[in-house]
């Protein structure tokens, strides 16, 4: 997909947003949702949505809706890197296909890192099991201030 594309309403967090497909929450408000990616690069790998906006890529998005997002990853890597204590992390954020964007909604990755585990490529890693997901999930959430 080009940059200039319109906005899917199908794509697959506007279905996760609208409760048609289940997703691994973290935290969530009015505003933004946080939640597990299910093909995580690293363990603890979480995803930033807004809810409100149906921006496809950065260029796209409102300044309200972008200073929500930008304070949500933040406030969500604390939590990660407080609750899971990995060596560094990565903010990750993907615009068009040949960007590397797979999901064509505007989201935010938070990858922590570990100086002795290898990362996962982006759209190429394993299905996580959900179960494993949902402690990570917990132990983020407890860590959210």
């Amino acid at each position: 997909m080009t940059l200039h594309a319109p906005y899917d309403p199908d794509n697959i967090f506007a279905r996760i947003l609208r409760g048609e497909i289940p997703s691994v929450k973290v935290w969530e408000d009015d505003h933004v949702l946080a939640f597990m990616d299910v093909f995580p690069q690293s363990e603890g790998h979480v995803l930033i949505v807004s809810r409100t906006s149906s921006a496809r890529t950065l260029l796209d998005v409102e300044p309200d809706v972008l200073a929500r997002l930008t304070a949500a990853t933040q406030r969500t890597a604390r939590a990660v890197v407080k609750a899971l204590r990995p060596d560094g992390f990565q903010i990750m954020q993907f615009n068009g296909e040949a960007g590397g964007q797979t999901v064509f909604h505007l989201h935010f990755h938070i990858v922590p890192r570990w100086a002795d585990r290898p990362l996962k490529g982006h759209g190429h890693a394993p299905m996580a099991e959900p179960a494993t997901l949902r402690g990570l999930a917990d132990r983020i959430a407890a860590a959210i201030e």
